[in-house]
């Protein structure tokens, strides 16, 4: 079968290679897929930098999440055993934690379902309990991760602000639902947020970017607001101001929705239940901006690694635009 492995850490783009290797064999609990389409992470990314909490041994095949197809014919969403990624034809994963690919999302659409939307669902309601009614401030609102936190926080009843860069980010953030948009090279993000909400600020702001998008966070969160860490996309860790968060009373949570699968793995077949049922009363739908055939994923994989990308960037081993 063919499968991209990367024999050295660098950037996806330079370090990726397209090779022939045999279909990985399935251990005890474990079944082998066959990859119907897989989603591009941004960990996917670190993966290839060397940069990631996990560093699979050299060479691996990246890919996180895929749908994939059981061989008695079922569609499932799953998580790849690392080394055998799934920018390939073939993973192996494990059978206790396959998921039923929901009928309202095609192949593209439920391979993106699963991490950015769990991470979402998660962040915004076991960790953030977001309310109805309550403001919910989105960074990089039209990318992968974003753009599921802003679906979801519309579907709870939230206000929701999105914060992007660029125009054309701007147009997919408004396309997405957000009741307001800003603009970070050309607004102010405090005073947009603060005008907007008579002074209080957001209740709840989840941020997978970091560095300053952190910092202006900590100036525009509400009285009881709660601030969701969820990554450092922008590549630099914030050192909070604790003294900060004392004087204005907010909470800073941190979400690594990995650990819900070692800690309370029945939590996550119950979220993908909600979600499925969001996603078939049309609530939630996953934003796939490109989908690519598997000659072209190492290309992929460097333009979401570069943040130049909106939504999810999938990839279809047989190339059909599924």
């Amino acid at each position: 079968m063919q499968a991209w492995r990367v024999h050295e850490n660098g950037e996806p783009g330079e370090v990726m290679r397209l090779d022939e290797v045999d279909r990985p064999e399935p251990g005890p609990g474990r079944l082998l897929l066959r990859v119907r389409a897989a989603n591009i992470n941004f960990p996917d990314a670190l993966l290839c930098r060397g940069q990631y909490q996990i560093r699979p041994p050299l060479p691996f095949t990246p890919g996180v999440e895929i749908c994939g197809e059981t061989e008695d014919g079922r569609r499932v969403i799953a998580n790849p055993a690392l080394p055998h990624g799934g920018l390939a034809e073939y993973v192996v994963a494990d059978e206790a934690a396959l998921l039923p690919a929901p009928e309202a999302l095609d192949d593209a659409e439920a391979a993106a379902l699963h991490i950015g939307y769990q991470t979402g669902f998660f962040g915004l309601h076991r960790r953030a309990h977001l309310q109805e009614g309550e403001t919910l401030l989105v960074h990089a609102a039209a990318g992968g991760v974003g753009s599921a936190a802003v679906q979801l926080g519309k579907a709870a009843g939230a206000r929701v602000i999105g914060v992007v860069g660029g125009q054309q980010k701007v147009a997919v953030a408004r396309e997405l639902g957000c009741d307001l948009v800003i603009d970070r090279r050309t607004d102010d993000i405090v005073a947009a947020v603060k005008e907007a909400t008579g002074g209080r600020g957001a209740d709840v702001i989840y941020d997978p970017v970091g560095g300053d998008a952190y910092a202006k966070s900590a100036k525009c969160v509400a009285f009881e607001g709660r601030i969701v860490i969820v990554g450092f996309a922008s590549g630099s860790v914030p050192a909070p101001a604790l003294n900060h968060a004392l004087v204005k009373n907010y909470s800073i949570v941190g979400l690594h929705w990995g650990l819900y699968a070692q800690k309370d793995p029945a939590s996550i077949a119950r979220c993908h239940e909600q979600l499925t049922r969001l996603a078939a009363e049309g609530a939630i739908k996953p934003l796939i901006s490109e989908r690519v055939p598997l000659k072209d994923a190492a290309a992929a994989v460097q333009r979401v690694a570069d943040g130049t990308t909106t939504g999810r960037v999938v990839v279809l081993p047989d190339g059909a635009a599924r």
